[in-house]
């Protein structure tokens, strides 16, 4: 059994209609509204109806986020991995935050990609 999946993943820009517009015609995506206060960001689906991910605005809660897609990866002990972070060589990009019992933090790995470190609680 692995010590991490990959569940979800965002796309985080300055238009999230727009470019949620875009993946709709190009890939034939559903999108949703998600109210985060005085504007939308969108979960996605393929036309299944399975749940691709997040297409958020690059304001608020997600002001700090890198533009572009970013993987959410599940690890077992969430601290631990976080640790390894900085000791590996890689950066943590933001302060560790909450999701309900959720906690997350954005980081970047040694080459300067990005992803998201993610425990359910």
């Amino acid at each position: 059994m692995s010590d991490s999946t990959s569940d979800w993943r965002d796309l985080t820009v300055d238009d999230a209609v727009a470019v949620s517009d875009f993946y709709v015609a190009v890939l034939g995506w559903q999108k949703e509204a998600l109210a985060m206060g005085e504007y939308n960001d969108f979960i996605v689906k393929d036309s299944d109806g399975k749940v691709m991910g997040g297409i958020c605005h690059r304001k608020g809660p997600n002001a700090e986020v890198p533009t572009g897609w970013l993987p959410y990866f599940t690890t077992r002990d969430f601290d631990a991995s976080v640790s390894q972070v900085v000791e590996q060589g890689g950066k943590l990009l933001s302060k560790v935050r909450e999701h309900g019992t959720a906690r997350f933090v954005y980081v970047s790995d040694p080459s300067g990609a990005y992803f998201a470190l993610y425990s359910e609680g």
